[in-house]
């Protein structure tokens, strides 16, 4: 997982979203060990106190849960990942639509274009 952090946001906030993306993109499948917090923290460069709040979070989320000294797993809840993952789409439609409407498109014209849209 490559790790991308900014400052204009928490870290740990963002990191408990790029580990959530990776559960509903199938990088980390359901009922899988996820790494431990030590070597996420490493691999992220970041605090491992700042990791442990994240993966925290995840847990709040239920998108995954402690084996206490065995770690964490990922939820083998086909729903809960399905709907973090509607979460994920509904925010990048948010984004879009607001980045159309700030250049003057309506929702029906911003959908009309990326009907037509091909990546060449």
């Amino acid at each position: 997982m490559d790790w991308i952090l900014s400052s204009d946001r928490p870290i740990w906030l963002q990191l408990k979203e790029q580990i959530s993306v990776g559960i509903v993109t199938g990088q980390y499948p359901p009922g899988s060990r996820l790494p431990s917090v030590r070597e996420l923290a490493v691999k992220a460069g970041v605090n491992p106190n700042t990791m442990q709040r994240a993966l925290t979070e995840l847990e709040r989320d239920g998108l995954a849960h402690s084996m206490g000294t065995m770690g964490r797993v990922v939820t083998n809840d086909s729903k809960k990942i399905e709907e973090i993952r509607r979460q994920f789409a509904d925010e990048i439609i948010r984004q879009y639509l607001t980045g159309m409407e700030q250049l003057g498109y309506t929702p029906k014209e911003a959908f009309e274009i990326l009907e037509g849209w091909t990546n060449e």
